[in-house]
């Protein structure tokens, strides 16, 4: 019995140029409109980032979709706390601008998503992970950007809000006690468009030429 080749996809000139479009494009979004999410598109966006890979294929990202607006409120809470001790650490000059930046969209994404990184897992069986445990959430961060990149190429925006209490958004939650909180996302239809990056269009950090050096040992 003869079967079918595998059908490799080839990547081509002009996809090249688009994958550079959307990695450019990719941008940390604060400003949403209040616009339901299309739930087909989130939904590809979820199954896309869980083709990601991890450590051992042990794929420990738990993606919670918060929807009580009870549960919204103390996230806010907590990023509303947590922003007075960020923005009170800094000299007066940068503590200014510090205060005037945006550096969430809790109120108006229409979708909250909470990853956590389920370091109880039995998957995988623990390969990988003996010398580098932190290869569970470093796993994590991988689909969160996988899931990042396809929401930008249907058209959404995310957001990651890390200024925020890690126990109290697991409490708030209420998962099991082994995830652990590696990120809390907003999601929508952004306001505006910009190449630049939000914190380098308002004079907080440009890119850093120090990050695109490539040693040799």
């Amino acid at each position: 019995m003869c079967l079918d080749p595998v059908r490799v996809p080839t990547f081509d000139d002009r996809f090249r140029e688009t994958l550079g479009d959307l990695f450019a494009w990719r941008r940390d979004v604060r400003r949403f409109h209040r616009d339901a999410v299309d739930e087909a598109a989130l939904r590809t966006c979820l199954d896309l980032a869980n083709l990601s890979p991890s450590v051992g294929n042990s794929q420990p990202w738990r993606f919670v979709r918060v929807s009580s607006q009870e549960r919204r409120a103390g996230v806010l809470a907590s990023f509303e706390h947590c922003n007075v001790s960020a923005g009170a650490a800094y000299p007066d000059s940068r503590r200014d601008l510090y205060r005037r930046l945006k550096l969430e969209g809790l109120r108006e994404a229409p979708v909250h998503l909470a990853v956590f990184c389920d370091e109880a897992t039995d998957a995988g069986h623990g390969l990988g992970r003996a010398t580098m445990p932190e290869m569970l959430r470093f796993s994590v961060v991988g689909a969160i950007q996988s899931f990042w990149l396809a929401a930008r190429a249907h058209g959404l925006g995310v957001g990651w809000v890390s200024i925020l209490e890690p126990g109290v958004v697991t409490e708030l939650l209420d998962v099991p006690e082994a995830w652990r909180l590696v990120a809390y996302l907003c999601v929508g239809y952004p306001v505006e468009e910009h190449l630049d990056p939000e914190l380098e269009r308002h004079g907080w950090q440009g890119r850093s030429d120090d990050a695109k050096r490539l040693l040799e040992r």
